[in-house]
C-alpha cells in the first residue's frame, strides 16, 4: 500500500512531466477561465472544475490507432494532439495529461489499472487507465477517459458513495481483496463499469497497457472508429457506423453514419476536425468496417 513518500503521490515529484506543460494553453483547450471558475488550488473544486471542464472539451477517440499510427505518451506529444490540434484520445492519453495538470498544480496523483466491465460478464485484461487523487486526507477516483459512459467529475473512493452529476448517478463499491468499482445507476438499475485494485501505477504502466490496446490484435480499438464523449444533458459514441445519442432523461436516439457523413459526423458531433490524410485512411477504415 501506498505511503505518503510513495512517489505516485507526490504532486511535486514530476512522475506525470507536469513541469513541462504548458498550463495556459491546456486551461484555454478545455474552456476554463481562472476569472470565472476560481484560482487554481489542489482542492476538491478545482479538481471537480477541471475534470468536468475536460470531459465536455476533449472527447475520447481511437482515431490514430484506427490509422495504425503509434500512440505515444510522453507530454510534448499528448500536448501536441489534444491541445494544440484540439483532437481528442484515449484513457492513457488523456488521463497522463491530466494527471501532468494535476502534478503541476500541486495534487498528489497516483495512476490505476482497471478492468472494464461495461460489455458483460467476462474476465477481461487490465486495460484501463484512471487516476486516484488524494485530497486533505481522502482519495477520488479522476477519470477524463472513459468515454460517454464515465463521470463528469471525481467519484469519492469510499465503500458505498454515490453521487449525483447533472442527472447521472455514480457510486462505489469495494470488493473482496479491496477491489473497487465504480458503477453507473440506470433505469433498469446499477451498472459496474469498471474495477480496480488500489495498487499504485506509474507512466510505464500506462506505456504497456497502451501497447496492447493499440497494437495487439484482439484490441477492440483495431479497425474500427470510436469516438465518444459524456455530456451534462445527452452522452454520445459513435462505434464503427452507429452514433448513439442517451439523454439526461433517459431518451435514447441512434443513426447510421455512412462513410461520405463520417467527417462531417466527427466535426459537428465532437468537434474533431481532420487533415485530408486523416480523412481518406478513416474512410478506408469506416468503408471496411460498417
Amino acid at each position: 500500500m501506498p505511503t505518503t513518500e510513495d512517489p505516485a503521490l507526490e504532486g511535486e515529484s514530476g512522475l506525470w512531466s507536469g513541469e513541462e506543460l504548458d498550463l495556459d494553453a491546456y486551461l484555454a483547450r478545455i474552456g476554463y477561465d481562472s476569472a470565472r471558475g476560481g484560482e487554481l488550488g489542489p482542492d476538491l473544486r478545482t479538481l471537480t472544475a477541471l475534470h468536468r471542464a475536460h470531459v465536455t472539451a476533449v472527447p475520447f477517440e481511437n482515431l490514430d490507432v484506427a490509422l495504425g499510427r503509434h500512440i505515444p505518451l510522453d507530454l510534448k506529444s499528448l500536448q501536441a494532439k489534444l491541445v494544440e490540434r484540439r483532437r481528442g484520445g484515449c484513457c492513457y492519453e488523456q488521463n497522463s495529461l491530466f494527471a501532468a495538470v494535476l502534478e503541476r498544480i500541486g495534487f498528489q496523483v497516483a495512476g490505476r489499472g482497471a478492468r472494464n466491465r461495461s460489455r458483460g460478464a467476462t474476465l477481461p485484461p487490465v486495460t484501463h487507465a484512471l487516476l486516484a487523487v488524494t485530497i486533505e486526507g481522502e482519495q477520488w477516483l479522476a477519470d477524463v477517459g472513459f468515454g460517454w459512459q464515465g463521470p463528469l467529475e471525481p467519484v469519492p473512493l469510499r465503500d458505498g458513495a454515490r453521487v449525483e452529476q447533472s442527472g447521472w448517478t455514480f457510486g462505489i463499491t469495494v470488493e473482496d481483496e479491496g477491489i473497487h468499482v465504480l458503477r453507473s445507476l440506470r433505469p433498469e438499475g446499477w451498472t459496474d463499469l469498471y474495477a480496480f485494485s488500489p495498487q499504485s501505477l506509474y507512466p510505464g504502466d500506462f506505456l504497456i497497457m497502451n501497447h496492447y490496446s493499440s497494437s495487439h490484435p484482439l484490441s477492440r480499438f483495431l479497425g474500427q472508429v470510436v469516438v465518444q464523449q459524456p455530456g451534462a444533458d445527452v452522452r454520445r459514441s459513435l462505434l464503427r457506423e452507429r452514433l448513439s445519442a442517451v439523454h439526461v432523461d433517459g431518451t435514447t436516439g441512434e443513426r447510421n453514419v455512412g462513410v461520405a457523413e463520417l467527417a462531417e459526423a466527427l466535426k459537428t458531433e465532437f468537434g474533431i476536425e481532420l487533415d485530408d490524410e486523416e480523412r481518406t485512411g478513416l474512410e478506408h477504415v469506416h468503408a471496411a468496417g460498417a
